[in-house]
């Protein structure tokens, strides 16, 4: 949770200066997915292990579309190289903690799991 939370400050310093088109249309969808992606994490958090693979499920879709979302505004040069290349490894890395969260949980919630409880 620490490293989305670090990831979206750094999104929301660049979604302000972001050219005004692009701010009100992709800027803000990025936003929402942020945050969406947010409320699932914390979500899954605080649900018992069997409820969780949902919520993870939900948020990791959601960073794919904000992967995808940001490559456009990067070729539309509405954000720099540099910007790009922070922003995208930093959701990089919380796709990956969360892509190895839901493997945990597919595992621990499979049937032979269960059945030698």
């Amino acid at each position: 949770m620490q490293k989305l939370k670090t990831v979206y400050g750094q999104w929301y310093i660049y979604y302000h200066i972001l050219p005004k088109p692009h701010r009100h249309s992709l800027g803000w969808r990025i936003d929402s997915l942020f945050i969406e992606t947010i409320e699932a994490v914390a979500t899954a958090g605080f649900l018992m292990r069997e409820e969780k693979l949902p919520y993870v499920r939900y948020a990791i879709r959601k960073l794919d579309t904000i992967q995808v979302l940001l490559l456009v505004l990067w070729e539309n040069k509405s954000l720099t190289s540099k910007q790009y290349i922070l922003i995208a490894q930093g959701v990089e890395e919380v796709g990956r903690n969360l892509g190895g969260w839901s493997g945990k949980l597919r595992k621990e919630n499979s049937p032979t799991k269960q059945e030698r409880k």
